[in-house]
């Protein structure tokens, strides 16, 4: 793959200590705020031109799949993962945000907020620094406990496993169905599956946190499956069990600028008000017995 170049005097600026944090998160918002009103008034990007061309991925067409090796380094996170296993596992914050976008199609300020809060949160440079993704899973910074398809930390150190009985799970709970009647799973579903989450690892996990951030983080993650799925299980399959691209598959963001963190956060406020831990009492209860019996 061709290298990526780019002009980073603007992100140099914006990350470095001259320039205050609350300053930069004020000028991201605005600049999320007027994408999201370009949003309203500009045509969508046309079924199979989602990605850019030029770029991988483009036409539906990714790089060949390449599972992890032992020695390859992988985090919590799906989107990631996937992205690692077609096209480059080790980058540059700012070269990350880059891939995100061409892939999933989220707006230039999500890849760039979020590489951002991941650069500060190592105490890395944004502009200069390269990371495994192996780093962003440091414990309640972004991976937190009550995960939608991964083991708390304190039963399963390396959050790259994921917990197939978690992601089994999750597709058999899809109630929804598309118009071309495939099952998806909906905003609500995965509500409800975050709250059996959570429940579950409230009741058995003694080291057990949960932040009103790690919330937000949780159904953020949750919300993509959505956003950029459609929620479709068949998919979903492919990319949760396997951390793979289906051929043919382009992200159902089609918004010019794409997903912005103000339209985001309808949805992911959509998942999180909908979770209610307290219908999962009884599961708490039976998983607490189960994990003294197999202890």
């Amino acid at each position: 793959m061709p290298r990526i170049v780019m002009d980073t005097s603007a992100t140099k600026w914006a990350s470095s200590p001259a320039c205050p944090r609350l300053f930069f998160d004020v000028g991201i918002l605005s600049w999320d705020f007027f994408l999201t009103l370009s949003n309203l008034v500009r045509r969508n990007r046309r079924i199979g031109h989602v990605t850019p061309e030029g770029h991988p991925g483009y036409g539906g067409h990714w790089p060949e799949y390449s599972p992890p090796k032992e020695t390859d380094s992988r985090c919590s996170c799906p989107a990631l993962n996937a992205m690692a296993n077609h096209v480059a596992a080790r980058s540059q914050f700012v070269e990350i945000g880059y891939h995100i976008r061409a892939t999933y199609n989220f707006s230039p300020t999500f890849c760039s907020f979020v590489p951002h809060f991941a650069a500060r949160m190592l105490k890395r440079s944004y502009s200069e620094d390269t990371f495994d993704l192996e780093e962003l899973d440091l414990h309640n910074g972004i991976e937190h406990d009550g995960s939608l398809v991964r083991l708390d930390s304190a039963f399963q150190p390396d959050q790259s496993i994921k917990h197939v009985p978690f992601i089994e799970e999750l597709l058999a709970a899809a109630t929804g169905e598309d118009k071309n009647g495939n099952a998806v799973i909906t905003t609500r579903d995965l509500s409800r599956m975050l709250g059996k989450r959570r429940a579950v690892a409230r009741a058995v996990n003694k080291e057990f946190s949960l932040s009103f951030i790690h919330k937000i983080f949780g159904s953020t993650n949750a919300a993509t499956l959505v956003a950029a799925f459609g929620g479709r299980v068949d998919h979903l399959h492919s990319f949760l069990h396997h951390e793979r691209l289906p051929e043919g598959w382009e992200s159902h963001i089609r918004q010019p600028h794409g997903l912005t963190l103000t339209t985001f956060n309808k949805t992911i406020l959509g998942v999180e008000l909908g979770i209610r831990e307290q219908d999962w009492a009884e599961a708490a209860r039976e998983a607490v017995e189960h994990h003294a019996t197999s202890t």
